[in-house]
């Protein structure tokens, strides 16, 4: 029997034709705090996931006007609505280094990812967007990261990043007008998809993005757990 990451109940199993000769994938979560994970679903921004009735959201077209119409990345892909529920998980996952919460994520995280990337070139790279060295010595450990192992062994930890402010004691503005906290490693040119936590702004991503493009890179993803 197995117990619920987040809250400790008791995971039912049940038995169907569908799955009575197919070896269950294990489960983290029980079926109550699953459903308390909004997906976003509906009416939302096509090139961002942001709740919206239009195609292309606001954010998205300024991003358009900012980058002169060469928006350096090509799409965001999320999975869930940061609603309270999302926001105690993140909180004991990420920030009270509860390492082992972020495996309720991994099921899903695999099935959007085969939903969405499955046609994509064989050598794109699944680039995580990294942590400074101090942030990491504090968290002991990067989600983005994390979140990246569930889709492959062979991630390309091609980015480092300089110790700022942490993003989410920021204003929207005062993100929008960060420098970039990026340095390449290593020049890539094949495709890249990067994996991180939380959309909020766009502005993390695109830093990412922006290096990327300037280094030979063609089309810069970004696959994201949660859309703020």
């Amino acid at each position: 029997m197995n117990y619920c990451l987040y809250c400790g109940e008791k995971i039912s199993k049940t038995i169907s034709w569908g799955t009575l000769f197919v070896l269950e994938a294990d489960k983290y979560s029980c079926e109550k705090c699953v459903q308390a994970f909004q997906e976003i679903k509906g009416e939302y921004c096509r090139r961002c996931y942001k709740r919206c009735e239009q195609e292309c959201c606001d954010d998205c077209y300024k991003w358009k006007v900012i980058y002169d119409g060469n928006d350096p990345l090509h799409k965001n892909i999320s999975i869930y609505h940061y609603n309270d529920k999302m926001k105690d998980v993140i909180s004991k996952w990420k920030y009270r280094g509860d390492y082992a919460l972020g495996d309720i994520f991994k099921q899903k995280f695999q099935t959007v990812f085969q939903e969405n990337f499955s046609q994509i070139n064989k050598n794109t790279l699944i680039v995580p967007i990294p942590l400074s060295e101090k942030r990491l010595h504090e968290r002991n450990f990067n989600q983005a990261a994390q979140l990246a192992s569930f889709l492959t062994t062979n991630i390309s930890p091609i980015l480092e990043r300089t110790h700022t402010e942490k993003q989410s004691k920021k204003s929207r503005k005062e993100r929008l007008m960060s420098k970039n906290p990026f340095l390449l490693r290593e020049k890539v040119q094949s495709d890249v998809i990067l994996i991180d936590d939380i959309y909020t702004t766009g502005q993390t991503v695109r830093h990412a993005a922006s290096l990327l493009k300037q280094n030979g890179c063609t089309n810069i993803y970004a696959f994201t757990l949660v859309r703020g």
